[in-house]
């Protein structure tokens, strides 16, 4: 009975059009005042403690990295080295984006971030090339989705501070599965580019591609610097954050020079924005999570799953559909923090991995970023590519396919997550 009052009400309130993290917040100060015994000083001191994690300001740092690599100059040399290589293939420009949009994705961690870097050069560039729009803004807004796959991956960072999970294991799980869903997303724009008789660009020489690679190194380097330093021991994710947000300042304003320091205050603001928001957002899924725990919600769920029988495929199946249709209406941040507490103890319970449950949920993240109403890279896309919602949904429908085929890939073969962070003894 309390579990329905405690999701009836969030329900309501999201109805309303309150948002998610208001909603979230709302929903544990309604219940605890007026159907339990709890202090109200103990909602004050979990909010506290809630956020007192190390980990978290990893989110922060790679925002703000994000940003800086974003206004730097940095996505347009990767998207020239990118076209240099695939180019001269049927989609040139779509395969361009792909890898483009994958080799960003290893920098940023974030997947609008990667949408509006390597859309607002290449979509405009595909039209111009004769590439309809809607395949420009498709292939883009389906590729932006690694941008949370590929590690450093803030969706990743709110799974692991979620669960106690190793956010370093996480990132090189994300490494093969990320690579893999790449070459399918390339597949199918080649595909369908050959089927359609789309252009493609001539091949670049080597000379051209070398030249291509040398302006790009700085940006490439970081992810060496982010995934070698974490694999090395030589700092933890999160301060492997801060180095890429530092790093990224350099080379955005004092190699590339694409970024005047006039303009750095503007871009810190932006950031803090987006971090206070995400923040906020933790915060109240936090306390909502507290909710949950001391009402036994996931124990009691997690008992009723198990005594009905549902196994672990049964189990994975119902995941990938709840999570499937949460990301129709609400963003990845919200739905990893209020799941996650209910979902991951029920999955230790059948004997999933941990670290290839993360990565699941995260794929299911990425599919939700191109799904309406409330896809994130649809939107993103569709502002650059000046395409309606309804023109956007049906722009990426062979990308989501695809998605959905690597979903069931991901969630039945635990082997290609786990196995690099198995190999590195990172678990």
């Amino acid at each position: 009975m309390n579990a329905l009052i405690i999701f009836g009400l969030l329900t309501v309130l999201m109805i309303t059009g309150m948002p998610v993290s208001i909603s979230l917040g709302l929903t544990v100060l309604s219940f605890l005042f007026f159907l339990t015994d709890v202090p109200v000083e103990a909602v004050a001191l979990k909010l506290f403690t809630g956020i007192e994690k190390f980990e978290i300001m990893a989110i922060p740092f790679f925002i703000l990295a994000g940003n800086f690599l974003t206004h730097g100059g940095v996505a347009k040399r990767m998207i020239r080295f990118a076209t240099s290589l695939v180019g001269h293939w049927p989609g040139g420009l779509g395969l361009g984006a792909v890898v483009a949009c994958a080799l960003f994705a290893a920098i940023s961690g974030s997947s609008p971030a990667t949408v509006v870097a390597v859309g607002s050069i290449l979509i405009p560039a595909m039209v111009k090339a004769g590439y309809p729009v809607r395949f420009g803004a498709g292939v883009v807004a389906a590729s932006g989705g690694l941008g949370i796959l590929i590690p450093p991956s803030i969706v990743m960072v709110m799974y692991a501070v979620s669960t106690n999970s190793s956010i370093g294991a996480l990132f090189m799980a994300g490494v093969i599965p990320g690579l893999v869903l790449a070459a399918m997303l390339m597949f199918t724009t080649w595909y369908r580019a050959r089927s359609k008789g789309y252009p493609k660009e001539r091949r670049a020489p080597w000379g051209e591609r070398w030249t291509a690679f040398r302006e790009s190194i700085w940006g490439l380097a970081l992810i060496i610097v982010v995934m070698g330093g974490i694999y090395s021991g030589i700092f933890t994710p999160t301060e492997a954050a801060a180095m890429s947000a530092v790093y990224a300042f350099i080379v955005a304003v004092f190699v590339y020079k694409d970024l005047k320091l006039k303009d750095v205050p503007k871009t810190l603001l932006a950031s803090a924005n987006m971090s206070a928001m995400l923040l906020y957002i933790i915060t109240n899924a936090i306390l909502f999570s507290f909710l949950l725990t001391h009402e036994n919600i996931p124990q009691a769920i997690s008992e009723w799953l198990l005594a009905s029988g549902l196994g672990k495929i049964g189990f994975l199946l119902a995941v990938n559909v709840l999570l499937l249709v949460m990301g129709n209406f609400m963003e990845p941040s919200s739905i990893i923090l209020i799941t996650a507490p209910i979902l991951f103890p029920i999955a230790m319970k059948l004997g999933i991995d941990p670290i290839h449950f993360g990565v699941m949920i995260t794929v299911n993240m990425e599919i939700g970023m191109i799904t309406p109403p409330v896809g994130l890279n649809l939107y993103v896309a569709s502002g650059i590519s000046k395409l309606g919602l309804s023109e956007m949904t049906v722009a990426v429908w062979p990308w989501l396919l695809t998605m959905l085929v690597f979903l069931a890939l991901v969630t039945y073969w635990p082997p290609l997550s786990i196995w690099l962070p198995q190999a590195l003894g990172m678990m």
